[in-house]
């Protein structure tokens, strides 16, 4: 148990002080650069490239290299991004998102695939489903990792909110605010650029806290799948089947069955961090809020993590999914008409904590569905997850600079609606036919006898079902 329960925290850790500095970032692009929409296109772009290296990265990285130094990797391709933002211009953002974005794909499928195989490896030891240990690791792993949400927007919020030149929004601005108002594109006037001195100081932390990410992985993770690494380079298969593994999983009609599902989590993230932080809380109350807003996101989505995570197990995942649509249905439907106002301070933190409530069961639940309904497929399984929710991101940043904002939430209901139809649609099938954990291959040598063990169990309990 110690273990695989010491490679989830390190890799949670990992992950907590890498994207304390890219999800700062991210969440400050609109507003922070803002000129001919340089921010939102930037995240476009890191988002197309994800796509981009979804199709055939993943699964040759991590079969060659294996988990750990894909994650290392990855983590460097992040850590350049910090850079680009230093000086800020078309000639340093654009470069670095595609970097990022060519790591982005293969770190997540990397850390999906170590979690899932450390569930597999702790599931009979525990006399537990696999299933729910991997529901149990990926709580733990978002418990701790959507808190570098705080702690990155902390950071921006207390450095900005030191500049001397906040300037005063006025009644007449605060027209442009909200979904209420749709002229052109464009017209919100009140974003203002911190100082230049500020803005070196923050990413020169975020710098920091990348490259600390990166020898926390480096150092502690264990290489758990290193046999079989080993193994693949020395009995390689033709480059084309692993090329074609993302695209030969699409075979599988719930797979496809779950696109709609896997990007509304894209659209609904890049709502949050490029609509609501740009058109509401730095619209109405200045970007030294932002940080301070997303921070409310940030807690409740690392604590609901951690809860959902475990109980997931005695409610069954469907009922988690119904409750975050119904959250994030009433968060948009409220956006529609609501008209923000400096006066109405505390409702500018509801909203982020309900949409944190509702994305925490759409990562750690949607994360662990793909884990449980293709446990033989794992690398080609995630890193079709994040192509499909990088394409969400893609098209709702690729938008953001041309309709207004109520068609933007129109869209992300539609969204939402048709992926909880395709969703439900996915779970009946897994409960006529549950798929079973996987039954053969070593993860380590010093675990074989209990994968052998547990995938005799596992076929004695579907005879006994069937």
């Amino acid at each position: 148990m110690y273990r695989n329960m010491k490679n989830v925290l390190v890799v949670s850790i990992g992950f907590l002080s890498l994207f304390t500095a890219y999800g700062g970032l991210q969440s400050l692009q609109s507003s922070l650069n803002a000129e001919q929409g340089m921010g939102v296109t930037s995240l476009s772009v890191i988002y197309a490239s994800i796509i981009l290296s979804s199709m055939f990265l993943p699964p040759i990285l991590i079969k060659n290299i294996g988990c750990k130094w894909t994650i290392v990797a990855g983590m460097a391709c992040y850590v350049t991004y910090s850079f680009g933002n230093l000086y800020p211009g078309w000639y340093t953002l654009i470069p670095t998102s595609i970097i990022l974005g060519m790591g982005g794909s293969p770190l997540w499928s990397a850390k999906c695939t170590l979690l899932t195989i450390s569930g597999n490896l702790q599931a009979p030891k525990d006399n537990k489903k696999a299933a729910d240990v991997i529901n149990k690791y990926f709580g733990i792993f978002f418990l701790i990792f959507q808190s570098s949400g705080v702690w990155g927007n902390l950071m921006s919020s207390l450095i900005f909110g030191s500049d001397t030149n906040i300037t005063q929004i006025s009644e007449e601005d605060l027209q442009y605010c909200g979904a209420g108002v749709c002229v052109e594109i464009g017209a919100n006037t009140t974003t203002k650029r911190p100082a230049q001195d500020l803005v070196e100081t923050l990413v020169g932390s975020y710098i920091g806290v990348g490259v600390l990410a990166m020898i926390i992985v480096a150092v502690f993770l264990d290489n758990i799948d290193r046999d079989q690494a080993r193994e693949f380079r020395g009995n390689r298969e033709p480059f084309w089947s692993t090329f074609l593994a993302t695209f030969t999983l699409l075979k599988d009609k719930r797979l496809v069955i779950l696109i709609p599902l896997t990007m509304y989590s894209g659209f609904e993230q890049s709502f949050l961090s490029g609509e609501y932080t740009k058109n509401y809380v730095t619209c109405a109350l200045g970007i030294h809020f932002v940080g301070y807003t997303m921070i409310c996101f940030a807690a409740a989505n690392s604590l609901c993590s951690f809860v959902f995570g475990r109980l997931a197990e005695y409610t069954g995942r469907a009922a988690l999914f119904c409750l975050a649509a119904v959250t994030n249905l009433a968060c948009i439907l409220a956006l529609l008409f609501w008209r923000p106002h400096p006066d109405q301070l505390p409702v500018f933190f509801v909203f982020p904590a309900l949409w944190g409530l509702a994305d925490a069961v759409w990562q750690t639940q949607t994360n662990s569905l793909y884990g449980v309904l293709f446990p033989r497929h794992k690398e080609a399984a995630f890193a079709n997850y994040r192509m499909w929710e990088s394409l969400g991101f893609v098209i709702a940043f690729a938008y953001s600079t041309f309709i207004c904002l109520d068609t933007k939430l129109y869209i992300l209901l539609g969204v939402l609606i048709l992926s909880m139809v395709t969703y439900l649609w996915v779970e009946y099938q897994e409960h006529m036919n549950p798929t079973l954990p996987v039954e053969e291959g070593i993860y380590s040598k010093d675990y074989k006898k209990d994968i052998d063990s547990s995938a005799k169990e596992n076929r004695i309990i579907a005879q006994t079902s069937l």
